[in-house]
């Protein structure tokens, strides 16, 4: 096979190292465009260079490998995940069938790998976006915490603000900004960890800095120099959207 694309996302250093060290054995004709320490990165990554194979780590900080993976599939790329969980999420991935590596790597099962990618590439079919949001539907933990309410701060007094109230989250500075159709209020919660208490099917992370309430977004636009930012419905205001997150919004 000819030349082929890649890029790599692994937080853990000697994981990285390895992993790299096996694929340049394993797969000389990969060139590998990108190797990202966290999933911001990633995307941009994903983004920039339109891999045509992404490694990712289902875990990172910033943004999940799942969360990375939509975008890749939406670029064209084929997914390999590197996981480090039990053989009960294992099964989903299998369900999903969606490719996965478990924790340390072993060269046999890369090499097995790398050919089924080879035969998805040459083959070019599979509907790869439906298995990844299959695949996170499984691995997804029952009764996950969600937040229903949030503390936050309005001048010198403190709001209960219901989170069906919040049309959208940004990151300023020190704090979030938590936006409701009539009036604001700021957290200190990291964007991080509200995402991890969102449900991911009425909130996208549509920028670095930037959750929304899908059901809240009238349109998406985009100005001559292709920066693109969403309108929300009843609101002056617009929101940036990173070219990383764009592709929540195909067919929109």
């Amino acid at each position: 096979m000819s030349r082929v694309t890649a890029i790599v996302a692994e937080d853990e250093a000697p994981q990285r190292a390895a992993l790299l060290e096996m694929l340049e054995d394993a797969w000389p004709e990969l060139e590998v465009l990108a190797v990202c320490e966290d999933g911001l990165a990633a995307l941009d990554a994903v983004a920039e260079h339109r891999p045509q194979v992404a490694f990712l780590d289902i875990r990172m900080p910033g943004v999940s490998g799942l969360d990375v993976a939509r975008a890749a599939v939406s670029a064209g790329a084929r997914v390999v995940f590197t996981t480090a969980y039990d053989d009960y999420a294992l099964r989903a991935f299998e369900a999903g069938a969606v490719d996965y590596l478990l924790k340390p790597v072993a060269p046999a099962r890369l090499a097995r790998a790398i050919e089924r990618l080879k035969e998805q590439l040459a083959r070019g079919d599979d509907d790869l976006q439906a298995r990844i949001e299959e695949l996170e539907s499984r691995l997804r933990p029952r009764g996950e915490r969600q937040f229903r309410w949030i503390s936050a701060s309005v001048g010198d007094n403190v709001r209960m603000i219901g989170i069906d109230e919040v049309l959208f989250f940004q990151a300023q500075d020190k704090y979030v900004r938590v936006v409701t159709a009539d009036d604001e209020a700021v957290i200190r919660t990291p964007l991080k960890e509200l995402l991890a208490g969102l449900d991911p099917d009425e909130f996208w992370q549509v920028h670095r800095g930037v959750v929304v309430r899908v059901a809240a977004i009238d349109r998406l636009r985009k100005d001559e120099l292709g920066k693109a930012r969403i309108s929300l419905r009843g609101r002056a205001e617009t929101l940036p959207v990173s070219a990383a997150f764009l592709h929540r919004f195909r067919g929109m």
